[in-house]
């Protein structure tokens, strides 16, 4: 629609306004645009709708599915977040959307999942330990959101609720296959998920990864060695997922042993 404008003698074509940022001023304050970006929020959204199936399929019996649609969901919140910044469309609401999403994807759905699974034979033991978990992802998923602007980028407090939810669904997906028998299961499901629970509201430092630069130039090697993690991967997905997942939860308390002695070193030397 073409506009007069009352300063000039001209006539003005309307700007498209871009979601979130501020267009013009009205009545002495910035007025903004409505509306989202689209990109992002739609790999949140299939996140979230990834969760939600797991879900449904873990009340349906479909268990190898419902740990499945948690690596799916794992796969869709790293992604959402690297397109916001490539395509420069970070906005505070896609970072609060994303935290919803995850709550679902990586708090209730691994703990749904497991409760159905294993964890509803072991009575009130069997829907504690599913709590914990629940409340240590919103706790641990608050944390994080409080500490963004002030956290180191190198390591996480606490173990990350998508590692967390990996153990989890790994273990369903391990113990579907094998047919490991229903006690161990339902005892080694109430260990895995108590402690992941714990270890997502812990100090325990954990590699993030994020200093690793995906843009620039690698060693041809380097395209050799994912190579070789994809056929290692696709050999037998669950337990190879399964054992590195369990790896880097348990690098966390090894790290932080670490630097416990070096701090303990310190303190003698500086004495």
């Amino acid at each position: 629609m073409v506009r007069y404008s009352p300063y000039t003698s001209a006539m003005e074509e309307p700007t498209e306004r871009e979601p979130g940022k501020v267009s013009e001023i009205e009545h002495g304050r910035p007025r903004r645009a409505r509306g989202i970006y689209l990109l992002p929020n739609l790999f949140t959204t299939a996140a979230l709708f990834a969760g939600f199936y797991g879900v449904l399929a873990a009340m349906n019996g479909q268990f190898e599915k419902a740990a499945i649609a948690i690596f799916v969901a794992m796969v869709l919140d790293g992604l959402d977040g690297r397109v916001a910044r490539m395509t420069d469309t970070q906005t505070a609401f896609g970072a609060e959307y994303d935290s919803l999403s995850d709550m679902v994807a990586f708090g209730l759905a691994p703990s749904l999942v497991m409760y159905e699974w294993s964890l509803s034979s072991l009575g009130k033991q069997g829907w504690l330990a599913a709590f914990i978990y629940t409340a240590g992802a919103a706790l641990r998923l608050a944390r994080f959101n409080s500490r963004l602007d002030t956290a180191d980028k190198r390591f996480f407090t606490g173990l990350p609720s998508p590692s967390a939810a990996a153990i989890l669904a790994a273990w369903v997906w391990v113990s579907v296959d094998n047919a490991v028998p229903g006690d161990a299961r339902a005892w080694m499901g109430l260990l895995l998920t108590a402690g992941a629970g714990l270890l997502m509201v812990s100090n325990v430092p954990y590699h993030s990864f994020k200093q690793i630069d995906f843009k620039g130039r690698v060693p041809f090697f380097a395209i050799v060695l994912v190579m070789l993690i994809f056929a290692i991967v696709l050999t037998e997905p669950p337990l190879v997922l399964f054992a590195g997942f369990m790896i880097y939860t348990l690098s966390g308390p090894a790290l932080g042993l670490q630097r416990w002695i070096q701090k303990r070193r310190a303190r003698r030397s500086a004495a």
